[in-house]
């Protein structure tokens, strides 16, 4: 964009986990401001997030996720300054909707007809804020009855990647449609997004870092790359757990589960020559695929052939098990 944008996240605790970190992160590298904040908490305070996900029972799943810091604080933002409002979904919209300040914020991006995007639960602030009365939206398909009771034309979900935009207003089901939202966001805010066509490879494994693979994964999924995600001895539809790590005040992080991600490839059929880079998310799992000899070969391959190799916090054990780091210069995350 050749002017910088700048967008509010408006945040509560136990907001879902994906649905504010991955578009906070990804606008961020796309080079978009993000303010990210919460009624009643100021700048460098945390929110409490929410895993959310579905996991056989008759409704979704939920465990603690990270905390997320803001950095804005909500009782200094003016509207006027921002070109966009982004709001994620969770629990956090169920008391966010009795905010009369987080109505009048929302009802002033409404009448300015600036960009808002809600995901999943987050359209409950947008029908106490009477702003979709008439207009196309979806959501959560529970958050339905509270929806359409506000007098939108509800649209039913084709899958919980789908998204529905009407004008200024946008909104999709769950974190699943995160690239769709974020590209159809980007380009309300008068950006655009210019497919690549490159092919990256994510080696994976069972407790990799919930946000080092997702954030990541969406992100580039949302500049129209191709992702692929492989874990030896796994295959396509299979998922792998992963962990949440936060420093909460102990001598070292700790661990929680994370969001099961799901794989979309296969690792036995992996041909490196036909992928332009390779991402190495850290957590717990690289402790072990570093002893993987597939895993090796693959990495070095990656190294031989000089595409770019992105290694995140542990995943680094990886490449020094590959032998490649001699003469480079590594960051690590001292721990």
């Amino acid at each position: 964009m050749a002017n910088q944008k700048r967008v509010l996240l408006l945040c509560g605790d136990y907001v879902e986990d994906y649905e504010v970190m991955v578009p906070f992160q990804a606008l961020l590298a796309y080079g978009v401001a993000v303010d990210a904040v919460c009624p009643g908490k100021k700048s460098g305070d945390i929110c409490r997030t929410a895993v959310h996900q579905l996991s056989g029972h008759q409704t979704y799943s939920e465990s603690r996720g990270h905390n997320f810091a803001l950095n804005a604080t909500f009782d200094e933002i003016e509207a006027s300054k921002y070109d966009g409002l982004f709001i994620p979904g969770g629990r956090a919209p169920e008391y966010l909707a009795m905010n009369e300040s987080v109505l009048d914020l929302v009802k002033s991006f409404a009448n300015t007809k600036k960009p808002i995007v809600a995901i999943c639960h987050g359209q409950l602030i947008l029908a106490a804020a009477d702003v979709v009365r008439g207009r196309r939206c979806t959501a959560y398909p529970a958050v339905k009855p509270v929806l359409v009771a506000a007098g939108p034309h509800w649209e039913e979900p084709e899958t919980l990647t789908s998204c529905t935009i009407d004008g200024n207003l946008i909104t999709g089901p769950t974190y699943e449609g995160n690239p769709e939202f974020i590209r159809l966001f980007v380009k309300a805010l008068g950006g655009s997004i210019v497919g690549s066509g490159k092919r990256i490879l994510f080696l994976c494994g069972d407790f990799m870092e919930d946000y080092e693979v997702k954030v990541p994964f969406q992100s580039l999924q949302a500049l129209e790359c191709h992702v692929d995600a492989v874990c030896p001895k796994k295959k396509a539809g299979e998922k792998c757990p992963t962990a949440v790590h936060d420093f909460e005040g102990d001598q070292t992080y700790s661990e929680k589960p994370g969001h099961d991600f799901t794989l979309n490839a296969n690792f036995e059929s992996v041909d490196v020559s036909s992928y332009d880079g390779l991402v190495i998310p850290g957590g717990r799992a690289p402790e072990y695929l570093a002893l993987d000899d597939d895993v090796i070969k693959l990495v070095q391959e990656f190294m031989e052939s000089k595409k770019p190799v992105a290694s995140i916090c542990h995943g680094q054990q990886i490449l020094s098990a590959a032998g490649v780091l001699k003469g480079r210069s590594v960051l690590h995350t001292l721990l």
